[in-house]
C-alpha cells in the first residue's frame, strides 16, 4: 500500500499510556498546518508506539516536534507487511451451536466449562450457562473468548 503511493509508514515512539493524547493533539496539528499525514494506527498489543503513514519521514518529525509525551520518530519506515496483522480481522469463523460444550478462554469465568444457550452470529456473541455453577445465570460472552470442546451430537442428554 505505502510503496506504490510512494508514502513511508513511520513509527513514533510515546509515553507508554499516553499514544491516544497524542494522536489526538497531533491530528489537530495536522488539520491546522496541512501536513501530507493520511492514516495513524495505534494497535492496542503495543504501548508506547503509534505508526504514522505520511508522504514523508520530515513530515512526521516537524508534526509531532514538541507535542508533549512523543520521545522520537524512529529512524527508517515500517513495511506494510509488518503491521497489515493489525488491520486483519482477528475473529476466525467459530463454529458454534446452541447446546455445545464450550471453554471460557478470557475473563473472570477463564477456564471454565459451559453450555451455549443461544447464538448470536450476527454480533459474534454467545449466551452461555455455567456448568459447574450453583444457580443458573446466562452470561453473554463474545465467541472469540470461548474454545468449543464438545459437539452438542457428543453430549449426552
Amino acid at each position: 500500500m505505502s510503496e506504490e503511493q510512494g508514502n513511508v509508514i513511520v513509527t513514533v515512539r510515546t509515553t507508554a499510556g499516553r499514544e491516544r493524547q497524542v494522536i489526538d493533539k497531533l491530528w489537530s496539528i495536522i488539520k491546522r498546518d496541512k501536513f501530507k499525514i493520511y492514516s495513524v494506527i495505534s494497535p492496542n498489543e503495543i504501548r508506547g508506539y503509534f505508526f504514522v503513514e505520511a508522504e514523508s519521514i520530515d513530515d512526521v518529525r516537524v508534526a509531532v516536534y514538541g507535542i508533549s509525551h512523543v520521545k522520537g520518530v524512529i529512524e527508517g519506515g515500517v513495511d506494510m507487511k509488518e503491521i497489515e496483522h493489525f488491520f486483519a480481522p482477528i475473529s476466525e469463523v467459530i463454529n458454534v451451536e446452541e447446546r455445545d460444550i464450550v471453554e471460557l478462554t478470557s475473563g473472570p469465568f477463564k477456564g471454565d466449562k459451559a453450555k451455549v444457550q443461544r447464538v448470536d452470529k450476527l454480533k459474534e456473541e454467545v449466551v452461555v450457562e455455567l456448568l459447574e455453577a450453583a444457580v443458573s445465570i446466562p452470561l453473554t460472552v463474545k465467541m472469540d473468548s470461548i474454545r468449543v470442546i464438545r459437539k452438542k451430537d457428543e453430549v449426552e442428554e
